[in-house]
């Protein structure tokens, strides 16, 4: 029996949101309708995006491929949905598939717009792939090098792939640091070490900042060896954020370089196009390691609480799963 309508959640005003029915429309022969399994709340932006904080001047730039409304609201907003494939081409039909797609049971989309998951990856662990999408590219803006020291700070999502990526890198001697002191078991999982912000080393050739925090990026500034390359990945929405560019930061020759997924990496960007780079995150997802980033996991009929929840107080939580 066909179903003819999905339940999606929608940000209905800053700080709410709702799950809306919508009616779901018939295939077209190029498209595929995918029924959801899992998807992701990216903590992070999705956390400004439901306080309703996207900067006028961002709005367009910050829409998410599939996303429905406006910012700040309503919106349909989200990027990381697991699926089968209920319906599409033969060749597609019944196989698990990664979207950039919000939170919803059930969509159609052009079957381009998919992207198989590799079979020795579970679809639970699949959702991740946007933040470790997110993470490559971070680490090709960092240009990250045989034998670097590498200084992740921030433990979050992003910023523990980034860390994990790094760590795989022959000779690389990587460090995550965080406020959080149960990050460390985070860290010793993903084979790098930990250190709280006070006992940070000094002197990295890269480092990577991931926080979120202005006191992160000022870690970040403080940490750096001479010459040295700082990749900010933090997103702060429409936060005025203070940078000490004065004290040592000429002399030591410093690197402020942005990083941001909606374009690929300029040292790669000649090959590389955004397709290939998120099948290149799936296909890295096939460690079991990367399970230990997931620290919950919420039906989907919980989520415009869960949402509110995440927003307002984070505590321990690093990526959230919804279940259907």
């Amino acid at each position: 029996m066909e179903v003819h309508e999905a339940r999606a959640f929608w940000i209905a005003a800053p700080g709410r949101g709702e799950l809306r029915a919508e009616p779901l429309r018939p295939p077209q022969p190029d498209e595929v309708v995918v029924r959801a399994l899992f998807s992701g709340i990216s903590r992070g932006t999705e956390s400004l995006v439901f306080q309703g904080r996207v900067p006028a001047s961002e709005r367009q730039r910050m829409s998410a491929p599939f996303q429905a409304g406006e910012f700040p609201a309503p919106v349909k907003y989200g990027y990381a949905s697991v699926g089968t494939i209920e319906q599409g081409p033969r060749e597609l039909r019944g196989r698990t598939a990664f979207a950039l797609y919000p939170h919803q049971t059930r969509y159609v989309v052009p079957a381009a717009a998919v992207h198989l998951v590799p079979d020795d990856v579970p679809p639970g662990r699949a959702v991740l792939a946007a933040n470790l999408e997110t993470a490559i590219n971070g680490i090709w803006d960092a240009e990250v090098r045989v034998g670097d020291c590498v200084t992740v700070i921030g433990g979050g999502a992003v910023g523990s792939l980034v860390a994990w990526i790094a760590g795989g890198v022959r000779g690389c001697d990587v460090e995550l640091v965080d406020v959080n002191p149960a990050r460390a078991s985070i860290a010793r999982a993903l084979g790098v070490r930990f250190a709280a912000p006070d006992a940070a080393r000094s002197g990295a050739d890269v480092v990577v900042h991931a926080s979120g925090s202005p006191a992160g990026l000022q870690l970040a500034l403080r940490v750096a060896g001479f010459e040295a390359t700082i990749v900010e990945m933090s997103w702060y929405g429409d936060q005025i954020v203070p940078a000490p560019l004065g004290e040592a930061f000429h002399t030591r020759r410093l690197t402020l370089k942005s990083s941001q997924v909606g374009s690929v990496a300029t040292p790669q960007r000649a090959r590389w196009d955004t397709r290939r780079r998120l099948q290149l995150a799936l296909s890295m997802l096939a460690d079991p390691a990367l399970d230990i980033l997931i620290t919950g996991e919420s039906p989907f009929d919980d989520l415009p609480r869960v949402m509110a929840q995440l927003a307002a107080s984070p505590g321990d939580a690093i990526f959230h799963r919804i279940k259907y």
